[in-house]
């Protein structure tokens, strides 16, 4: 008897061939694509990309859209089922799957490297579990779920979706403000269970030796840029000469998300390290990248460039902190700074919705050591009663 693949792709003891790839093509709609393991393009997948293209998506997003179809074909062309008769059943496996693969980006070389899933006993923070995780999950669902969704409006693919909907959710969310608390719903079939992690600031005495590690001017002038404008990695890597405001102490950033270019403020410790910087290296072009790679040919500062020196920083001192971090303790600052209102928090850190500023409102216990120290210490309070009083007549009516 044939084994069943759908069961054993949902028990984890069947994996699902690496073959196909996600390719970068010469025009804009769509600039990626899925090409088969013979490198012909997928073309269903090719005019859902061009959609989400022309519907002012950026190119980052149609590349994380095409590997989540790959990894949907991929498991199609394992169980021989043709996209347009895919069913519930196919969506069930690759749940199944991915809730028992282990994810191929998480592999380690480094046989000291902590193992996935344990937690760093300094900052508290989990390292990344070996598999794929819930929102990784529901996102491939997502994705699924819309190519299917786009077909079927032109006529193509299976009558039903093979994702399930939850006709709940849909109607909860449909008039939602992004300033108002989220309302409970049920989650479909097959969605995986998330939880809202608080976020994980970097404590001052943290902070202090994360900063003493950095051995470079441009190193130190980063981290104190990022800690006190609280731009994102990708953000600030790409400050250019134009975008400096020397005199309003400023940054001008592309925001992740909508494009747009706004000022961000910065600390006066950030600026003079940014100078003796630019004092030490020289001044760049005016169209190029402020951030220059020190070793070998000189070419802008990489994300995984600056990634690589927060590692190193991290090995010296056994933690685990992450670029993002650094924004989370931006926003963790100046949420609890009492001479700052959380709207003027939320215009700082660019946040979408009044709610997510609020999760920064958070008051840490590490923060909290010197206080603990002299609750701890402070002797007990003795009970007594006013004079003129029996003790034999204490002791009886309220006990030893």
């Amino acid at each position: 008897m044939p084994p069943d693949l759908h069961r054993e792709l949902i028990e984890g003891r069947h994996d699902v061939p690496r073959i196909g790839s996600v390719v970068q093509l010469p025009r804009q709609f769509p600039p990626y694509a899925v090409a088969d393991a013979a490198g012909a393009l997928v073309a269903p997948v090719e005019s859902y990309l061009k959609d989400l293209a022309l519907g002012d998506n950026s190119p980052a997003t149609c590349r994380s859209y095409a590997y989540d179809l790959l990894r949907w074909f991929r498991l199609l062309w394992l169980l021989g089922v043709d996209w347009e008769k895919a069913t519930e059943a196919e969506a069930a496996a690759m749940v199944g799957w991915l809730r028992t693969a282990k994810n191929p980006q998480r592999r380690r070389s480094n046989p000291s490297t902590p193992p996935p899933g344990t937690v760093n006993v300094r900052t508290g923070k989990q390292y990344l579990k070996a598999g794929y995780a819930p929102a990784t999950i529901n996102h491939s669902l997502t994705v699924v779920s819309g190519f299917y969704a786009f077909h079927r409006h032109y006529g193509r693919g299976p009558v039903a979706n093979p994702v399930p909907e939850s006709v709940q959710r849909r109607r909860a969310l449909a008039h939602r403000s992004p300033d108002g608390p989220t309302p409970l719903h049920r989650r479909s079939r097959l969605r995986q269970r998330t939880s809202q992690k608080q976020p994980r600031a970097i404590p001052d005495a943290m902070w202090d030796e994360l900063f003493a590690a950095m051995n470079h001017d441009r190193d130190r002038a980063l981290l104190q840029l990022y800690v006190s404008s609280g731009a994102r990695a990708s953000e600030l890597l790409g400050l250019t000469l134009g975008d400096i405001d020397w005199s309003g102490q400023q940054l001008y950033v592309v925001t992740k998300g909508t494009d747009l270019r706004e000022p961000v403020p910065a600390s006066p410790q950030g600026f003079l390290l940014l100078a003796a910087y630019l004092d030490q290296v020289g001044v760049p072009a005016a169209d190029e990248p402020v951030w220059r790679t020190r070793h070998g040919a000189e070419k802008p500062l990489t994300y995984w460039a600056m990634r690589r020196i927060l590692q190193r920083a991290n090995a010296q001192m056994s933690t685990n902190w992450t670029l993002h971090d650094l924004r989370h303790t931006a926003a963790q600052r100046m949420a609890n700074d009492p001479h700052l209102t959380l709207s003027e928090v939320r215009a700082i850190m660019r946040h979408t919705a009044l709610a997510t500023t609020g999760i920064y409102l958070t008051t840490r216990v590490e923060d909290l050591f010197d206080k603990l120290q002299e609750h701890y210490n402070r002797p007990r309070v003795e009970r007594s009663f006013a004079p003129g009083y029996d003790p034999a007549d204490i002791q009886a009516v309220f006990g030893g």
